[in-house]
């Protein structure tokens, strides 16, 4: 099982909506109500990737998203994020849909 590519869908912390996004490589192309966002990934490790907005339209998406995947189970993985040099942590889980 590999999350590094193929098709996810993620839910932010206890709420019940949901995004999805397709990895390549290289890309994230994330779907969320009526906005698509493209960010370039970059893995650290198995357990540690981060996220940069493509086209970033302010300040913040020009902040690469550190995220840590802190468990595994089945075909999902539990994550904390934060952008560099913030306090807020977004928490959440990315389900695999298809690899």
């Amino acid at each position: 099982m590999s999350f590094k590519e193929g098709h996810f869908k993620t839910y932010l912390g206890e709420r019940k909506d949901s995004s999805n996004l397709y990895r390549t490589k290289d890309l994230q192309i994330e779907y969320y109500r009526n906005q698509t966002d493209t960010f370039h990934i970059h893995w650290i490790s198995n357990f540690e990737y981060e996220l940069l907005k493509v086209n970033p339209k302010s300040k913040l998406d020009s902040i690469p998203f550190k995220v840590r995947i802190t468990a595994i189970k089945n075909n999902y993985y539990k994550f904390r994020g934060a952008y560099q040099g913030s306090d807020f942590i977004q928490t959440g889980t990315t389900h695999i849909i298809q690899e």
